[in-house]
């Protein structure tokens, strides 16, 4: 795939998106890992979203013909290794886009399942030598009319219990995360809106509602991980994933996903979404334009 010749046969309100890397890949060659990288083409802007856990990403960027020294400007969705690992990674070989990372996503994030101690799963110490490159975000970031952040959108669905094995300290000790450090991108390109989470540990039926509140209408896809994959396979694990997929099911918005949201839980999602719920893998490109996704 030949970047600039793809990006100039797209419409002007069309969105495409280019797994980088995912937990898996959907083509020969390519590096798999337990995190996500996206890179997004907009009508004014060329978006690397999340780095993955090392510089993986960057290898099947060059594989899939995406070039990285072509980005304008980076997002971090959150303080996890699994998605920021490789950060690092991209200053190295950009050296001019400004990356939007939450202000709180430099914290002691950890992970415990029970009977476990828990371990640090945040980010690597060595982004000490790129804070300058830094944009620190509060809870909404408008960047440009094309481009905003949001965070902390309401609770209107309970979502926090699928995400109970992760862990912040805090001046009180250790404690449930609370997801500060978390932060989605709203994209609208025209009549063309997409929505961009990492984990979405928040839930993704809230940060679909406050991406609806913000447009006054569904988007045309949402991308990211529904962080169902820690839950077990168990008649209240199942009683939140098809709540989930009830939530999700009114309107026309498309939902990719894999990374955090688990094989179990996506087969659900599906049988209730149907064929609104398409995987996530590395390698896949997806474009959005105005109502419409492909493939």
């Amino acid at each position: 795939m030949n970047t600039q010749t793809q990006s100039s046969a797209l419409r002007p309100e069309r969105v495409k998106v280019v797994t980088l890397l995912e937990n898996a890949a959907c083509r020969e060659g390519l590096a798999s890992a337990h995190g996500l990288s996206l890179y997004l083409e907009t009508p004014r802007h060329r978006i690397l979203f999340d780095m993955g856990p090392d510089g993986a990403f960057a290898e099947n960027a060059a594989a899939l013909g995406v070039d990285l020294k072509s980005v304008d400007l980076a997002v971090l969705s959150h303080g996890h290794y699994d998605h920021g690992g490789g950060l690092a990674a991209f200053c190295r070989c950009n050296d001019t886009a400004r990356v939007y990372i939450r202000r709180d996503a430099f914290g002691e994030f950890l992970s415990a399942d029970p009977g476990e101690e828990p371990h640090y799963i945040g980010l690597p110490e060595d982004l000490e030598l790129f804070r300058e490159r830094f944009v620190l975000t509060g809870p909404e970031t408008k960047i440009d009319e094309e481009l905003t952040l949001f965070a902390e959108p309401p609770m209107v669905f309970d979502a926090m219990k699928a995400s109970a094995s992760l862990l912040e300290r805090t001046a009180a000790g250790i404690q449930p995360d609370a997801f500060s450090h978390e932060q989605n991108l709203l994209i609208t390109a025209g009549e063309t809106a997409v929505v961009v989470a990492g984990c979405a540990h928040r839930g993704m039926v809230n940060i679909a509602a406050e991406a609806r509140r913000r447009l006054g209408r569904d988007a045309d896809a949402v991308i990211g991980g529904f962080h169902l994959f820690q839950l077990g396979q168990d008649v209240q694990a199942d009683d939140l994933i098809d709540a989930t997929g009830r939530a999700l099911l009114p309107g026309k918005t498309v939902y990719y996903t894999g990374h955090c949201t688990g094989d179990y839980a996506f087969h659900r999602l599906s049988g209730v979404l149907g064929d609104r719920l398409r995987p996530l893998h590395g390698g896949t490109e997806i474009a959005v334009e105005g109502g419409s996704a492909t493939p």
